[in-house]
């Protein structure tokens, strides 16, 4: 069983509360490791760990999950977060990122970790998997025609996804079809040949009445999972060439230039015009792709081979 303890950081006074309390638990349970998550998770960690006086017996991971952001649209605070991170970023004893290009933005951004390492995302590849019976299902209760070409976008509405540039794309493709998926996606402006059914959690299903997944992200992605669980339930990707789109899609897909809605539907319009054979030859190339490289066990493997390693090395 793993015990979970809610900290509220984001309640008045949580800060310090939060903080207190996991320097507590730590001392309590006198960890091996303590890793921390994102950037607030990060330095929230490296403190705890100090207040707790656990810091000799204990390792202290950091992880980096995006890339190359463009910070003016998220506030003061969040940049002065992640200056801090690269300024403390020599404490921990292992800094990860989940893609090369994160890895390379950060040590940018002026990180200097003492260690560092790339672990790719870990993709479920039995919940997201190619599925005919759902396909059938999903296409009947949204009423799209069996033989209709469907794109599916999957992002939460926000200024890095760029859904701006996917409908100006939809816009010169009128034969082809979207389903879009994600928070604040129901509010988007209609267009005919676009489906907005806002946030979901049955993103796997759905994936399974598309033909194709599209990311049109315009900065920000590290390793992208809805490109890789779209390619796990065998949609060929066309993707911004953004974070590791490239590495993720390989030879299966397409990639664009960030911010061109031409190049965006160049490329859709490129892979929609091949054969039902050929589709169905690049969604079993991009399956295997992801069985291959980025099922959730080889993550898992790697970082029970790091935590390992964090044993016999000198801190």
């Amino acid at each position: 069983d793993v015990r979970v303890v809610e900290l509220r950081f984001d309640k008045a006074g949580g800060i310090a509360t939060g903080l207190f309390t996991l320097a507590r638990l730590i001392a309590e349970s006198r960890p091996d490791i303590v890793q921390g998550w994102m950037y607030h998770g990060d330095l929230a960690a490296l403190v705890a760990l100090v207040l707790s006086r656990q810091r000799r017996q204990t390792r202290l991971i950091w992880s980096i999950r995006c890339t190359a952001m463009d910070w003016r649209g998220y506030g003061i605070g969040l940049w002065l977060v992640v200056k801090a991170c690269a300024l403390l970023s020599g404490w921990p004893d292992l800094v990860t990122a989940n893609s090369v290009a994160g890895l390379k933005s950060h040590l940018a951004l002026g990180y200097r970790p003492r260690r560092a390492e790339v672990v790719a995302n870990g993709i479920d590849i039995e919940e997201f998997r190619p599925d005919a019976a759902a396909r059938r299902a999903v296409r009947s209760e949204l009423g799209i025609a069996d033989d209709a070409i469907v794109l599916a976008h999957v992002a939460r509405v926000d200024t890095m996804k760029d859904h701006g540039s996917f409908l100006a794309a939809m816009a010169k493709l009128p034969n082809l079809s979207a389903v879009l998926l994600g928070a604040g996606t129901e509010s988007l402006p209609a267009a005919p040949n676009v489906r907005r059914l806002g946030r979901r959690h049955d993103v796997a299903r759905l994936f399974a009445a598309a033909d194709f997944v599209v990311s049109s992200s315009r900065f920000g992605e590290g390793f992208s999972n809805v490109l890789a669980e779209g390619m796990a339930c065998g949609l060929p990707a066309v993707a911004t060439d953004v974070g590791d789109a490239k590495l993720i899609v390989g030879d299966t897909g397409v990639i664009v230039p960030p911010e061109s809605p031409d190049a965006l539907a160049a490329a859709i319009r490129t892979l929609a015009a091949e054969s039902a054979l050929r589709r169905a030859e690049r969604g079993s190339k991009a399956r295997a792709r992801i069985v291959e490289n980025f099922a959730m066990p080889h993550a898992v493997q790697r970082y029970v081979d790091l935590y390992e390693s964090l044993g016999s090395s000198p801190r």
